[in-house]
């Protein structure tokens, strides 16, 4: 929750900056909504393919707790790389 939560601040902060044409505090809204979407979607992807791995050992092993373990955390990747 925390990069969505630091995209929400950057946000606020470039629409602020605007808003009073404050080009630093628009500039630095614009930097830190950027950079939490990178870290957050990172995350993401990195828990997409660590699950993808997961579930496909699982199921080469016929290990269903390691398969569903590897299938929720591609999800969760996949949450966290929306939006």
């Amino acid at each position: 929750m925390g990069d969505r939560m630091e995209e929400l601040k950057g946000s606020v902060k470039e629409t602020v900056g605007k808003v009073t044409d404050n080009e630093r505090l628009e500039a630095e809204g614009k930097g830190q909504k950027a950079g939490a979407k990178a870290a957050r979607e990172t995350k993401g992807a990195v828990n997409q393919a660590v699950g993808g791995v997961k579930d496909a050992v699982g199921d080469a092993t016929d290990n269903e707790r390691l398969e569903a373990e590897g299938e929720a955390q591609r999800l969760k990747g996949k949450s966290q790389s929306a939006g």
